[in-house]
């Protein structure tokens, strides 16, 4: 019995299998090697910004050659065409502690002077800046009209010219010519220099915009603010033109600015004289990009 029941067991023994265990998380080591890969990767990627090409060179020929053991096929790390062989890393580096280091500002110089990064005056539309140049020269034929009409009644120094982007901007003097402090009755002056003008404002296809403007010294009597002084002065000189000079009432129109838009900054006497004025703007009817280039192509 006992030889038996051993038999028995001898042969359960034998020729039984035990189950191998099924290992399902070996993709971890394969990640986990990946990572450590990307990392040393990484890490190198920063240490050869601040090596010298030498060391360099020979890093990328053993990262090379190991990558190549790994995988049997080239490496992105081989040959002047790869990745890591810009021109972050500088040739002609010199070797001292800072060697190799890449400026981040060092290009700004050469990129200000790149026409494509700051384009030149002489980068604009050749049509927008021949269409600047005849509207330059049509505003610039009014204001030498005006003002030769104006100095022949020896009036020139009655009204300041100036050519902006909205246009022709003809500024009435303000020291007592036009107005008198706080108020909108035009003078003597100020009749015969819009009757002077206005032969030549009457003809014009433009809008005209009457500007009236007021310094910043509270204002007495009759007006509560400054900005029914100023709105007062540009209608007194437009109802005067329309009344008066017969410019066509439906090409001109009046705003006021109150102390707002200051030709002089300040309160000196020569700022509150300067402030205290209207402004006559024949409006360039001329596209925006050509209005803008007025300016700088206008003739003083």
């Amino acid at each position: 019995m006992s030889g038996h029941s051993g038999g028995r067991g001898r042969g359960r023994r034998s020729g039984g299998h035990e189950e191998e265990h099924v290992n399902h998380e070996r993709w971890l080591i394969s990640y986990s090697d990946m990572i450590t890969v990307l990392m040393a990767l990484f890490i190198v990627l920063f240490a050869i910004s601040q090596v010298d090409q030498e060391k360099y060179i020979a890093l990328r020929e053993s990262l090379s050659a190991g990558f190549q053991d790994q995988t049997g096929t080239d490496s992105v790390l081989d040959g002047s065409d790869g990745a890591l062989t810009g021109e972050t890393v500088s040739v002609d580096a010199p070797k001292a502690d800072t060697t190799g280091i890449v400026d981040a500002d060092a290009n700004l110089g050469s990129q200000a002077e790149n026409p494509t990064t700051n384009p030149p005056k002489q980068g604009v539309d050749p049509d927008v800046l021949a269409a600047a140049k005849k509207e330059a020269a049509h505003l610039e034929k009014l204001r030498d009209t005006i003002a030769a009409q104006l100095s022949k009644r020896h009036l020139q120094d009655a009204v300041r010219f100036r050519i902006d982007e909205r246009g022709l901007v003809l500024g009435l003097v303000a020291d007592d010519v036009f107005f008198a402090p706080a108020s909108a009755e035009l003078t003597t002056v100020a009749r015969r220099v819009l009757n002077t003008a206005a032969p030549a404002l009457r003809h014009i296809d433009e809008q005209i915009s009457v500007e009236g403007h007021a310094n910043t010294l509270p204002v007495s009597g009759r007006y509560a603010t400054n900005w029914e002084l100023s709105s007062d002065r540009a209608t007194q000189v437009l109802r005067h033109l329309v009344e008066k000079d017969r410019v066509p009432g439906k090409q001109i129109m009046a705003v006021g600015y109150g102390d707002k838009r200051p030709f002089m900054a300040g309160r000196s006497a020569a700022a509150l004289e300067a402030n205290r004025r209207v402004d006559l703007v024949v409006l360039s009817d001329a596209p925006e990009s050509v209005r803008a280039l007025l300016p700088a192509v206008s003739k003083e």
